[in-house]
């Protein structure tokens, strides 16, 4: 029984843990829209638009922005390569 109550309170965790790392600051609309041309956030900016919307944020979005494009890579590949690019990854 307590191994049963051990295993289950270690899925809870780690489901739980795992749904909190997926909405970040890249699952905010209000965040990613200026990114973009089109309303359906599809077509991203040119480079220099884009850098010019990086570098207006506020330094702590910009921290989490380079820190959640450097823990993950779907389904924000390109948009993190701008990311990562402008943030001194590459």
């Amino acid at each position: 029984m307590n191994i049963k109550a051990i295993c289950l309170g270690a899925a809870i965790a780690l489901s739980a843990s795992g749904g909190i790392a997926l909405a970040g600051t890249l699952d905010e609309p209000d965040t990613m829209e200026p990114f973009f041309t089109d309303a359906s956030m599809k077509t991203m900016k040119p480079m220099e638009e884009f850098k010019a919307v990086f570098m207006a944020m506020p330094a702590e979005k910009r921290e989490a922005m380079k820190k959640e494009c450097a823990d993950m890579r779907q389904p924000y590949t390109a948009f993190c390569a701008n990311v990562n690019t402008l943030g001194g990854h590459n």
